[in-house]
C-alpha cells in the first residue's frame, strides 16, 4: 500500500512539474503566432522551388 503512496505522489509532483513548465512557455509567447503554422504548408513547396530555381541559376553563372 505505501508503494500506491509513493508512486502518487510522485506522479502528481512530476505534474506539476509539467504544468509549470507549460504555464511558463504560454507566458513567454511561445503559443503566440496560431496564423502562420496553418498556412506554413501551403507556401513552403513554393519557397523550395524559389530556392532550386535560384541555386540553378547561380550554378549556370559559373
Amino acid at each position: 500500500m505505501s508503494a500506491i503512496y509513493i508512486l502518487l505522489s510522485i506522479s502528481i509532483l512530476v505534474a506539476v512539474f509539467f504544468f509549470i513548465i507549460f504555464i511558463m512557455a504560454v507566458r513567454s509567447g511561445q503559443f503566440d503566432d496560431s496564423y502562420t503554422p496553418s498556412v506554413r504548408m501551403l507556401f513552403e513547396d513554393e519557397l523550395v522551388k524559389e530556392q532550386t530555381k535560384s541555386t540553378n541559376k547561380e550554378t549556370k553563372k559559373d
